[in-house]
């Protein structure tokens, strides 16, 4: 588990489903996504390939204030032999968007990630056409390194240009001051 002051990452578990199907059926969540959640059978699938996945290590985000879920998050391709892992997989209940609970969420992931596992690279990718979420990654400080084309299938059968971004150990210091900056504002 992570703790900040807003949010707390708590392992992802299949008794999470229900409260993550009140947040998460918002058609909007999906659209530049490689997965579409629309039914509780589906969300139970999400949950369930999370969990199975050993490179990977998924989490819920509670919201400390009002005790309810915001959303999910994920280490991905975790390689901790080569000392680099990758923030993904993440979404948030409409709510919970543009309050604060990303930045905190990425700071405890990524200070976690450089500080206790000791990778020296964390990646971040995204949809081409997700331009919000690109203005994020920059936003954090993650420097963008280029796009693979014609790179993954989405759920609606799209063919996905994948926009890589990273942060990598010695710039960390940097990107912690930044985040700790927006949080305190």
């Amino acid at each position: 588990m992570l703790t900040g002051k807003t949010v707390r990452l708590e392992p992802l578990e299949l008794a999470h489903g229900p409260e993550l199907c009140a947040i998460g059926f918002e058609p909007s969540l999906w659209e530049v996504g490689l997965e579409q959640i629309r039914t509780p059978e589906e969300m139970n699938g999400y949950i369930d390939r999370a969990m199975k996945d050993p490179k990977t290590q998924a989490f819920v985000v509670r919201h400390l204030a009002t005790n309810r879920l915001a959303g999910s998050t994920r280490y991905l391709n975790m390689e901790l032999g080569h000392k680099r892992l990758e923030i993904g997989s993440t979404w948030y209940g409409l709510e919970f968007q543009r309050t604060g609970v990303n930045t905190e969420c990425k700071y405890l992931l990524l200070g976690n990630a450089f500080e206790q596992l000791g990778v020296n690279r964390v990646e971040l990718k995204t949809d081409r056409l997700n331009e919000r979420s690109q203005r994020a990654m920059l936003r954090l400080g993650a420097k963008q390194e280029g796009t693979l084309r014609r790179h993954m299938i989405t759920a609606s059968g799209r063919v996905r240009d994948t926009v890589y971004f990273s942060i990598l150990q010695e710039e960390w210091p940097e990107v912690k001051a930044r985040l700790e900056g927006m949080m305190a504002r």
